[in-house]
């Protein structure tokens, strides 16, 4: 698809609300007319596939034309995974009870197939289970996930009435993250995003990131408020601040005070081992991010991702140079 015939598609599902507010957003904090980066947004969207938030996260404002050449942004993004996995293959990661069975020796914990299980069933799994997470079947951004204690389901035939009202797609049990882990934020589970890609010139890991949640959240994706740092592939220690959509960035954790930058995480070599061996599963799909939590035993897969998020590794934050990742992409494909 030709940058002019994305745009146009782009333009008739635009969020022209959404658009308008994160261009004031931008006048107020670089002092530039609205009209003016309006314009400059629109230029980017012709240049570079860029969204309004492409825009925004990789500040793209701020950037020369060569800077702006190095930025992922959404249609490059999108143009990423159509070359590398085809669409027959995506429900082995969005059907989540496709993904747990199809990866069970990673996913290692209990879970039951909400679509199919009888009352009576569930009422069995649930028997010697503590605290568990409510799915979709499919979606991503955390969206329709929600946490559950023992207190909430003392009345279990109203508990199966209002998870089937709900939608509910799977049930798993709670994973337990790593008491080092724990420190940074114990309200998520921040789970570790590991992007492999099988390319035309190479093979391998292209970044990894640890997204971290807030105070209060179950949730650690930064769709949802959370932040991400990115992760030497080497040492596995964090490698730059945190940064989230809003713009803010954090040399600590605002409420554990824990210093991100050089944050080592634990079982890092082993979380990159079993991505790698994964990865290989279904060889079609060539391009995953993998969300594997850190336990006291070792890493466990959470998801994985058929479409992979272009902001978590395009935080402006992350690249002081402007030079952005997509030299990274380049060393695996042609892009």
């Amino acid at each position: 698809m030709s940058n002019i015939s994305y745009m146009l598609k782009r333009m008739r599902h635009m969020n022209y609300d959404k658009m308008f507010e994160t261009a004031k957003e931008i006048h107020a904090h670089t002092g530039k007319s609205t009209a003016t980066v309006l314009t400059d947004m629109l230029s980017c969207a012709v240049k570079y596939n860029a969204g309004y938030m492409d825009y925004k996260i990789a500040q793209m404002y701020k950037l020369t034309p060569d800077q702006r050449a190095t930025t992922i942004t959404r249609g490059i993004s999108n143009k990423i995974v159509a070359m590398n996995n085809p669409k027959r293959f995506w429900h082995y990661f969005d059907n989540k009870a496709e993904f747990n069975t199809l990866f069970a020796e990673y996913v290692k914990r209990g879970w039951i197939d909400f679509t199919i299980c009888s009352e009576e069933a569930f009422k069995e799994w649930l028997k010697d289970k503590k605290d568990i997470i409510a799915k979709p079947i499919d979606g991503s951004s955390g969206r329709g996930i929600k946490k559950y204690v023992k207190n909430d389901y003392e009345n279990l035939s109203d508990f199966y009435s209002k998870l089937k009202a709900d939608g509910t797609g799977i049930v798993e049990e709670v994973v337990v993250q790593h008491s080092e882990i724990n420190k940074i934020n114990p309200s998520s589970v921040n789970t570790i995003r590991i992007v492999t890609l099988n390319g035309t010139k190479k093979y391998g890991i292209v970044y990894a990131a640890i997204r971290i949640g807030q105070k209060g959240t179950d949730m650690d994706n930064v769709d949802c408020g959370g932040m991400a740092c990115p992760i030497d592939l080497e040492t596995g220690k964090i490698s730059a601040c945190g940064a989230d959509k809003k713009g803010n960035v954090y040399k600590k954790h605002p409420e554990s005070g824990i210093e991100l930058v050089g944050f080592e995480i634990p079982f890092f070599d082993e979380a990159k081992k079993i991505c790698m061996e994964a990865s290989k599963k279904i060889p079609e799909m060539k391009y995953i991010a993998w969300d594997v939590a850190i336990t006291e035993s070792g890493p466990v897969f959470i998801e994985g991702n058929s479409f992979p998020s272009h902001a978590i590794p395009q935080f402006a934050a992350h690249f002081p140079d402007g030079i952005g990742i997509l030299p990274r992409y380049r060393e695996f494909i042609d892009i």
